[in-house]
């Protein structure tokens, strides 16, 4: 069927658009049907003379109405506004069961079996209540039922015969409870299996995470680095400036390694990336490019704009308390840097940042060199 045929133009009035609110629509809708077929299995019953016209009337007006004002308030989305639940489930359980049970009072020989469409209100919600609210709609279903069993044995024993009315609720409690227990474990299960797509949805974010961010800096790594390089290519958006890249290597780190520790040097590491981190812009990344080297991506970013950028850094660095890890250490960077071409490959615009952060090293470190 075409997406814009009458039919399916239909089905987005009657149901809305595409997802769970429509899901929930059409459950009401369902409810609805279902009580148009009681009212009209009702109304049979009063052309074979089992029923008063009248009580059926008032049970099918109530019913009716009941049902549809859930239908438009799940369709109109005036239930996401007003409940936890947007399928408004335990109150339309609730609803059907004082329909139920006012059918009963009212039917004759036949009320028999308006007992099954318990197990239907229990069924409704099966997939959707709590546990504890499962038991609690039953209890009030075998409570109402009770209540209106009693009250017909006290004041019509000739049609509501008390012994035959306590067979029907012990019958009726026994396949309440068998069901409400099915809801109850089905409830359980439910959760448990939302507890384990929670676990398993923070794993893959965990996994996504590792795979692309460096554990001990918390930057990207350079997987993820050079992903983000390849999309931005070709450099440059219309209106803005040039795309600039910049290779930093921290000065004399294998020193701080030799001389104090592999794990000094991972604090050194982490306290720099800290650093970096506050110094960058808006659309500034700063990756772990390998080692004690780290790559900086500046889209729409000048050269002056860079390099006062890459100052700012340099100072921010120096000035970042690294005696408080080794009483006397004192940590710089040496960067290179470039400017890409529109359509240049950033394999190539790589090869020169890392050239001129050679000369850098070469000219005495601790300085910004161009290429």
């Amino acid at each position: 069927m075409s997406r814009h045929s009458p039919g399916s133009r239909l089905a987005t009035l009657a149901l809305g658009p595409p997802g769970n609110q429509r899901m929930r629509t059409s459950q009401a809708l369902l409810a609805l049907a279902v009580y148009a077929v009681f009212a009209l299995l009702q109304h049979a019953e009063v052309l074979l003379g089992l029923l008063d016209l009248r009580r059926a009337n008032e049970l099918t007006a109530f019913a009716l109405t009941g049902a549809l004002g859930f239908y438009l308030s799940i369709r109109s989305g005036l239930s996401r506004r007003f409940s936890r639940d947007p399928s408004l489930t335990l109150a339309q359980g609730g609803f059907a069961l004082c329909a139920v049970t006012w059918c009963y009072s009212i039917t004759g020989p036949a009320r028999g079996a308006v007992l099954s469409i318990l197990v239907l209100v229990t069924l409704f919600g099966m997939f959707r209540l709590s546990p504890r609210q499962a038991t609690l709609l039953a209890f009030a279903g075998l409570s109402m039922l009770g209540a209106v069993m009693s009250w017909r044995s006290m004041t019509d024993a000739a049609r509501f015969d008390p012994r035959v009315e306590l067979i029907q609720f012990l019958f009726a409690a026994i396949v309440m409870g068998a069901s409400a227990t099915l809801s109850i474990r089905l409830g359980r299960l439910r959760s448990r299996f939302s507890q384990q797509k929670d676990k398993l949805e923070h794993a893959l974010e965990m996994n996504r995470q590792l795979a692309s961010r460096d554990a001990l800096t918390g930057l990207p790594n350079r997987r993820a680095m050079v992903d983000l390089l390849a999309r931005e290519q070709p450099w440059g958006r219309p209106g803005g400036g040039p795309t600039t890249l910049a290779i930093l290597d921290l000065d004399w780190f294998k020193r701080i390694n030799d001389t104090f520790g592999h794990q000094t040097g991972d604090q050194v590491l982490r306290r720099f990336a800290e650093l970096a981190r506050i110094e960058l812009r808006a659309g500034d990344v700063l990756a772990r490019w390998g080692g004690e080297e780290f790559l900086l991506l500046m889209p729409d970013t000048r050269r002056e704009s860079a390099h006062a950028a890459l100052d700012r850094m340099r100072v921010r660095v120096a000035e970042g308390g690294f005696e408080g890890l080794v009483q006397g250490m004192a940590v710089s960077f040496s960067a290179g840097i470039t400017v890409c071409g529109h359509d240049e490959p950033y394999t190539r615009a790589l090869e020169r940042a890392d050239q001129a952060l050679y000369q850098a090293k070469n000219a005495g470190r601790n300085r910004i060199q161009w290429a």
